[in-house]
Parts: structure tokens; C-alpha cells; sequence
């Protein structure tokens, strides 16, 4: 390797851990409805697509954001959906910094936030739709809560999951996950 390749790859390295979003050591998310590792419950299970549970978000609490942040925004995601990108189960942003849960079965109520905005799943309905795997298979299912360093995101009107998931990504100061798996 040449020095001008050396030194290119140590910048392009210190670069990439710069931009990086923080993931501190206190920012925690926790859950009474989903665990680390476990399967969902069925009432986390869509219903429809041949799938029959209750389609009800998970409670989930966070705690230990940067004090530099100053809004939330949620993802479940499935990387494991056959579709080439994933799927995306539910996401959610403007969730105001005062705000540090949700309740289970939230979704799609009254009982969001003030000014938590939820978008279309790629279901096509607006807010948390539930796992739905192909039969057989073990599919992980990503809850991750965001800490922004913006207080709204300005997305236009019926803006898609991957315009979302980038507003959130180029705003994010850290970042907390609980991973659990379904299969039927």
C-alpha cells in the first residue's frame, strides 16, 4: 500500500467514525412488551396477509438520551423481509424530548404524542403493523429509538420510509435497539 493509500485510508476512517451517530453507553430502550432475542407476542402480530394477532405496537421507554437531543423518532424494521430492502413495520418521528415512552397499542390513537408524526408502513397503513413472516421462516424484528439533534423533522406530506429513514439518520446524536424475532 502506497503512503498516499495509507493516509487516504486514515482519513476515509476517521471520517466514517466522525459522522457516525454516538451510541452512548446511557441511552437505553426498554420494553414490558418485547425482549432482547425472545419472540413477539402475538398481540405484536399483524393481522391480515394471512397472519391473525392483535397489531398492537409494543410499550416501549427510553432513558438516557444525549442532553443535546431534542426530539425522538422510532423504526421497527424487519431486515430479514424477502423484499431486497427490508420492511418497515412502523415508524415514527417528531416524538417530542419530554416524551420518554409509549404505551402499548399507542399506534394509531389518541395516545401519541402531540406532534409525533406516523407514517405509512410498507403494509400501506399508517403506524405500527405487526410481523408477518413468510410460514417457516425466523424473521428479526429491529425496534430502535433515535435521540435527533433537531426538534421536527420537515418531511412533505406521504414521504416514504427511506426519505424518513434519512431525515432521522443525518439528525441522529445516538441511538438504542432491542432486537426480538417472530416466526409462524
Amino acid at each position: 500500500m502506497s503512503r498516499f493509500q495509507k493516509l487516504l485510508f486514515a482519513g476515509l476512517t476517521i471520517a466514517t467514525a466522525m459522522s457516525a451517530p454516538a451510541l452512548a453507553d446511557d441511552f437505553r430502550l426498554s420494553s414490558s412488551s418485547i425482549s432482547e432475542g425472545n419472540q413477539l407476542a402475538a398481540v405484536q402480530v399483524f393481522q391480515g396477509f394471512g397472519c391473525e394477532g392483535g397489531n398492537l405496537s409494543p410499550q416501549l421507554s427510553w432513558s438516557g438520551a444525549p442532553k443535546e437531543a431534542k426530539s425522538f423518532a422510532i423504526t421497527a424494521y424487519d431486515p430479514d423481509a424477502p423484499t431486497g430492502s427490508g420492511w418497515w413495520h412502523w415508524n415514527v418521528v417528531n416524538i417530542p424530548v419530554e416524551i420518554t415512552q409509549l404505551d402499548a397499542g399507542a399506534s394509531g390513537k389518541d395516545d401519541m404524542p402531540k406532534g409525533a408524526l406516523e407514517l405509512r408502513n410498507d403494509y400501506g397503513t399508517t403506524g405500527f403493523g405487526g410481523a408477518c413472516p413468510p410460514p417457516g421462516e425466523m424473521h428479526r424484528y429491529v425496534f430502535t429509538v433515535y435521540a435527533l439533534g433537531v426538534e421536527k423533522l420537515e418531511l412533505p406530506e406521504g414521504a416514504s420510509n427511506a426519505l424518513a429513514g434519512f431525515m432521522v439518520r443525518a439528525n441522529t446524536i445516538s441511538q438504542a435497539s432491542i432486537t426480538a424475532v417472530y416466526n409462524r
